[in-house]
């Protein structure tokens, strides 16, 4: 069997960390052809060294040429946006892994689709900033989007073998992260450890501050209007604590269809390494009998404000959920500096969001004006 040859940008993340771990797992399936990371040089070096890729990328080249010096060998280092991109469109590369953070990922991301790529797209902010651009691009080129997040992975399970006209509406779960109890003026003054210990999940430093803040779920609103070709009107959210529960799907006829497992990263990644395949994974299972009950409830709009940002933004349209992007992704780069309160981020996407005029981006460069504009916005406000 051939092997399937991969490309991984964001291979020191945790949906990287995953992905390689499951990889080595399975050394007769999958051959890892480039490595792209930011400064962690001591897992790239690591990652470099067991997986042998022929390419390997970092930020900057002063990085490149200290990871260089880790790793002698036939590996060429390449850095920055060049990098990415060699990554991203690299001829021998079958599955392209997308797990960058934030907003970096959307010019590699359009490279890999303008290529004709298989990619499992794990970041979900591209799809925020620009999905009408992306999905005209995929149809054009012939590409394919498979998404790793656990909700949109579900999703797209769910909706496999169902024609469009019989769905209802999907519903993305949420957990509610650590403060799904708190009391919303005690938030202000919680830590940046607090705000980081997720009850069910394990995952980089600003998707578990989005998750507790439940922006993760304002975000993914978006994400799955463009993936799924949704009006706003058949995308809802429930509270499920427990993480077992994914995502649903209800048809017209009132049946409702679920996605279950252990609250495990590595089950969706795999599903996208792997597809259309399902191997057999050592993983714990799910046991029903052992949870007992499956808890939901309805979403809180006054506990979790950010929510209603995503419903807004996607009742909008246009560039609006951009703008929501950006000063979240500097609002919580600044609440993880220390400069702003837990609250404080919700309050300066909101304000961001209120003086932004949304417009239908017409191409990219309309659309990096927005994410530029809003951030500029955003940190004015973060300084204030």
């Amino acid at each position: 069997m051939k092997k399937k040859r991969i490309s991984i940008l964001g291979s020191t993340g945790s949906i990287g960390r995953q992905a390689l771990e499951i990889i080595g797992k399975f050394p007769e399936r999958f051959k890892v052809v480039s490595l792209c990371a930011g400064e962690n040089l001591e897992i790239l070096a690591r990652q470099i060294q067991k997986f042998k890729p022929r390419m390997a990328s970092v930020i900057s080249e002063q990085k490149a040429k200290a990871l260089k010096k880790m790793v002698p060998g036939p590996v060429s280092v390449a850095w920055g946006e060049e990098g990415l991109d060699r990554a991203a469109v690299a001829e021998d590369a079958d599955l392209v892994l997308m797990s960058l953070v934030g907003s970096p990922g959307l010019k590699p991301l359009l490279k890999a689709i303008a290529c004709g790529k298989t990619i499992a797209l794990a970041n979900k902010e591209p799809m925020v900033m620009a999905g009408k651009l992306i999905m005209e691009q995929v149809r054009k080129n012939s590409a394919r989007l498979i998404p790793v997040d656990s909700e949109h992975s579900a999703i797209f399970q769910l909706l496999e073998g169902k024609p469009r006209k019989q769905i209802r509406r999907v519903i993305l779960s949420a957990s509610g992260g650590p403060f799904l109890r708190g009391k919303k003026e005690q938030l202000k003054n919680v830590s940046i450890a607090q705000v980081l210990k997720h009850p069910t999940w394990k995952m980089g430093k600003k998707i578990t501050v989005d998750s507790a803040t439940l922006m993760n779920k304002a975000l993914e609103l978006i994400e799955a209007k463009w993936l799924f070709d949704l009006s706003p009107g058949r995308i809802s959210v429930i509270i499920h604590p427990q993480s077992i529960v994914h995502s649903l799907v209800e048809l017209n006829d009132g049946a409702v269809f679920a996605h279950l497992s252990v609250p495990d990263m590595r089950i969706p990644i795999s599903y996208a390494l792997f597809w259309p395949e399902r191997p057999g994974l050592d993983l714990k299972k799910l046991d029903l009998a052992q949870i007992s009950e499956l808890k939901f409830e309805k979403p809180d709009f006054n506990q979790f404000p950010a929510l209603k940002l995503g419903f807004c933004a996607l009742k909008m349209g246009g560039s609006m959920a951009s703008a929501m992007n950006a000063a979240n992704e500097e609002a919580v780069k600044a609440f993880l500096s220390g400069k702003i309160s837990f609250n404080g981020i919700v309050r300066i996407v909101e304000k961001v969001m209120d003086g932004h005029k949304s417009a239908e981006p017409k191409n990219l460069e309309d659309v990096l004006e927005v994410d530029r504009g809003a951030r500029e916005r955003a940190r004015k406000l973060i300084n204030v």
